[in-house]
């Protein structure tokens, strides 16, 4: 659950580069609009072979426990996800889920994300999977034959786990969700995945509880091409980052409604590289230790 704050506040941003084989990089920000690289753009935490492959999509909530819970795309077909845990977001122990095990066919599990249920005090954790036939009606909509749906679990502490669900079915391909409480609705935004014809754009469904259903879709907010949306309130306006992919760049857009956006990417700057990133607040102590210990970008 996307938590509230002030223009100010300090920003991190998750993300990987290239393939996602060197692992998780971190950025931060005063102005939730520049973000630097920290370890001179250096991966911060490498993957586990014994995890996963690979560290696509890294996404962190900050937990009411006052750890840190990361998530993310280990590989591009199987049926986990890698979490791993930290105190101060530089030492980490990770493991893999097995979230769609009981599903042998899935071809794959990609860009979970994490957000905090307050009323049943209890961790949603959800993602983008594609079974074979499961969508037959738009089974040659997608690329390559995938045909993806939003899966979820709940857990209180990343031990055991209530059976995968079905959480947000549109009616057609979507990948990329993330959540955003808002002031008195929870707002999934997501990709619309769908190649055939081409929509690749973000739309934004709303429920009155964080755990669905969500429904009244907006129209598209961003060209097609787009993915990875990652968003943050400001003040009385909301500013959702997404990943460019096929230009090779960061995107932005704001507003106080969820409706009608001002694209603000002319404004915003984000490392070289970045991929399908995700912005979080961090206090300055947080900020103070990662610096001490990774430096930044043109540091020695």
């Amino acid at each position: 659950m996307i938590t509230d704050g002030g223009v100010g506040d300090l920003i991190l941003f998750s993300y990987f580069v290239g393939n996602g084989e060197d692992g998780l990089h971190l950025a931060w920000s005063e102005d939730g609009l520049h973000f630097v690289p920290l370890n001179g753009g250096r991966s911060v935490l490498s993957p586990d072979p014994a995890v996963s492959q690979l560290m696509r999509d890294p996404f962190i909530l900050p937990g009411p426990d006052g750890d840190f819970h990361l998530v993310w795309t280990g590989d591009w077909s199987g049926q986990t996800i890698g979490y791993a845990r930290s105190e101060d977001l530089i030492h980490w122990s990770a493991k893999a889920l097995p979230v769609m095990a009981h599903e042998p066919t899935a071809h794959n599990c990609w860009a979970p994300e994490i957000a905090w249920d307050a009323r049943r005090r209890r961790y949603l954790v959800f993602w983008s999977t594609t079974i074979p036939g499961r969508f037959p009606e738009t089974d040659l909509t997608g690329d390559d034959g995938y045909n993806h749906r939003i899966y979820a679990t709940t857990t209180t502490d990343f031990m055991e786990f209530a059976p995968t669900r079905l959480f947000f079915d549109p009616g057609y391909n979507v990948i990329d969700a993330m959540i955003l409480a808002g002031e008195d609705r929870f707002h999934l935004i997501f990709k619309d995945e769908t190649r055939h014809p081409v929509r690749k754009h973000l739309r934004v469904a709303s429920a009155n509880d964080i755990e669905g259903p969500y429904g009244d879709i907006s129209e598209p907010f961003t060209e097609s091409w787009t993915e990875g949306p990652s968003a943050l309130r400001f003040g009385d306006a909301y500013r959702v980052f997404f990943d460019c992919y096929s230009a090779g760049k960061y995107g932005a857009v704001e507003s106080r409604d969820l409706r009608d956006w001002v694209d603000i990417s002319d404004r915003v700057s984000f490392p070289e590289g970045a991929r399908h990133g995700a912005a979080f607040r961090v206090s300055p102590e947080v900020l103070g230790r990662l610096r001490s210990c990774f430096g930044w970008a043109g540091a020695d």
